[in-house]
């Protein structure tokens, strides 16, 4: 199933802050209903019903993807994408080349 694959993965933090990541609508299906009932909220529930459309064929994998995102990023556990900062923390400085710091 070809058309469930994410464009870019989305990594989260899970358990005790490992990372995960998610790669299809399928994988984030099953994240989201393994979800502790304690601490779901609107965003998962969004999220979700999101995932249960795009397995219906109904919407398509990027935005299953962006819902997941918006999830993550409110629960607080979107691990960023260090591949795509990179270059902008090399321009603004955050993030150095050298081993001076």
């Amino acid at each position: 199933m070809e058309h469930d694959h994410f464009e870019e993965p989305v990594t989260i933090l899970v358990g005790m802050g490992l990372p995960a990541r998610l790669e299809t609508v399928m994988e984030a299906h099953a994240l989201l209903q393994d979800w502790p009932s304690a601490n779901r909220s609107s965003a998962h529930e969004i999220a979700l019903n999101a995932c249960k459309a795009g397995i219906a064929g109904e919407i398509d994998a990027e935005t299953v993807r962006a819902t997941l995102v918006a999830f993550a990023r409110r629960h607080d556990i979107l691990v960023p994408d260090m591949v795509s900062q990179a270059p902008a923390a090399l321009a603004d400085g955050t993030l150095s080349t050298n081993s001076n710091g």
